[in-house]
């Protein structure tokens, strides 16, 4: 998932529990799968002419049976390819819930338990605190009630810090008690992952392949980067300029935090994978993980989102996002989003046997969300209940906004003059983020920080303040991000607090 939408799968399962229509535990009638499957073709084509998103494709699960599996509009914009059915996607945040099957493979065969803790298998591990490190489970990390912040480690990432790297830096952040709350972490869970290889003896990316996409025969799934760009029918990725969809600058490269996000698959794989958590751990007759190992995952482990008026509170288990309706319904889903370019959603409804999934190439806006709660809405209650793209638009536009305290302002027209060059020129660090350098530059100054020497022009603002342009995935295209020096009594800067990188309180580096 991208390093900004941390609650979008709970809220959206959330409002999809709240619509109206229907009666408490009343049976869903067979005919409206059929209905909704109808109607799919028609809510796909408008969901794609009112957001623009370049291509889709979906799948639905019905009774054990693929019932439905298209594609819609093209891979790459300026291409005539379409995207079908055996089109690849980067799956982005679906990778959880892939994953989390990955996991539960390995509890049934009796490796770790979703109780083990993470320590027994990844020594080096540690929290902020020792008694968190000692007691901190597979299944906390699942589930996002570690106690770490919010996103913690997906900024290391971003700068080219690798998956040991990010691990090793998790225990510098601020954390919460033990579970005490729901954060939404990929490296916490990550580190979950980890330990789960360890204890089977493989890479997880093996793990996954063996365990996993073998077995269910999918054979175009991948939780390698290498595998989905080899594929010669993938979809590219676009982002929102000016309103509109254009072809992406960069590729996301998820590697580092593949558990979390890194999974690539089509519709045609992710339906087997579907069938496989209806029957709730079996495949075409045969068990592939034991109901009890399973079951977990699909049980509220964690609340993500509180109740509010008449939308129910949203929970999560391990690795997928747990709702129940106003008909008494359970559901099962997550979304995933890359601001790089891709926008993924599955929404499972046990009570139908009916699961579906959506993928696009396109900067996340609501457009997969919308589509599978239209699906899921017909199913349960016969009939579109609401404007789900309505919905959920403020809620990406929200998400997709640029940050940063001097977005969309001015530069200062009489600022106050900067100090001489030579006085932030230097190498500043702490132990989050390592060494960072002030170097000159043609445009006066420039900052390079992490192992990919990511480099940002620093424009003057005023005295000894600093902004440099942000986006990618770290944040949306237009983010701009104040860089403040503070100057020692010899009049030579001392400390360097980075705004955007500050969400933790760790963004203040000081001069070695």
């Amino acid at each position: 998932m991208s390093l900004r939408f941390p609650l979008l799968l709970p809220l959206a399962l959330a409002l999809v529990a709240c619509s109206d229509g229907g009666t408490h535990g009343s049976a869903i009638p067979s005919h409206h799968v059929e209905q909704a499957v109808q109607q799919l073709d028609q809510i796909v084509a408008d969901t794609m002419a009112r957001t623009g998103v370049p291509g889709i494709a979906v799948a639905v699960v019905h009774n054990n049976t693929v019932v439905y599996s298209k594609g819609f509009g093209v891979r790459r914009l300026g291409d005539s390819t379409s995207v079908d059915p055996h089109t690849v996607f980067q799956l982005a945040s679906l990778s959880k819930s892939v994953g989390a099957t990955v996991v539960a493979t390995q509890v049934g065969e009796g490796v770790i338990s979703w109780d083990t803790p993470v320590v027994e298998h990844l020594p080096w591990f540690t929290m902020h605190d020792e008694a968190t490190t000692a007691a901190v489970t597979i299944g906390d990390l699942y589930s996002h009630r570690s106690g770490l912040p919010d996103h913690a480690g997906d900024d290391l990432e971003a700068l080219g810090h690798d998956r040991r790297e990010v691990l090793e830096r998790l225990h510098l952040l601020p954390a919460a008690p033990l579970r005490s709350r729901y954060e939404y972490t990929n490296f916490g869970l990550t580190a979950a992952a980890e330990a789960v290889a360890q204890a089977s003896g493989s890479a997880w990316e093996d793990l996954s392949e063996q365990a996993l996409y073998r077995p269910l025969r999918m054979s175009a799934t991948s939780s390698r980067f290498s595998d989905f760009m080899a594929h010669e029918n993938r979809a590219s990725p676009h982002v929102l300029r000016n309103h509109e969809f254009v072809l992406g600058d960069a590729q996301r490269q998820p590697d580092p935090q593949s558990p979390a996000g890194g999974v690539s698959s089509n519709v045609v794989d992710m339906a087997e994978w579907m069938k496989l958590i209806l029957n709730e751990g079996r495949h075409n007759g045969e068990e592939l993980i034991p109901r009890a190992a399973l079951m977990p995952a699909l049980t509220p482990q964690a609340e993500s989102s509180p109740a509010s008026g008449e939308r129910p509170a949203g929970h999560y288990g391990y690795g997928f996002n747990i709702s129940t309706s106003d008909t008494g319904e359970v559901r099962y889903g997550h979304s995933g989003a890359f601001i790089l370019g891709s926008g993924t959603s599955f929404s499972i409804l046990p009570g139908a046997n009916t699961g579906i999934i959506a993928l696009s190439n396109g900067q996340p806006v609501g457009a997969v969300e919308a589509i599978t709660a239209a699906y899921t809405d017909i199913v349960e209650h016969g009939r579109i209940t609401r404007d789900w793209l309505e919905l959920f638009t403020p809620t990406f536009d929200e998400m997709n906004a640029p940050e940063g305290q001097f977005v969309g302002q001015p530069f200062p027209e009489n600022p106050t003059p900067p100090l001489p060059p030579h006085a932030y020129v230097g190498t500043y660090a702490n132990d989050y983020f390592g060494e960072a350098s002030v170097v000159p530059h043609e445009a006066g100054l420039a900052l390079i920080m992490g192992p990919s020497r990511q480099t940002f022009v620093l424009r003057h603002w005023s005295g000894n303040v600093f902004v440099f342009e942000l986006a990618g995935e770290l944040a949306a295209e237009g983010s701009r991000s104040a860089a403040t020096f503070t100057p020692g009594p010899s009049g030579i800067a001392q400390t360097l607090t980075l705004e955007l990188f500050d969400k933790n309180h760790v963004g203040t580096l000081t001069r070695r």
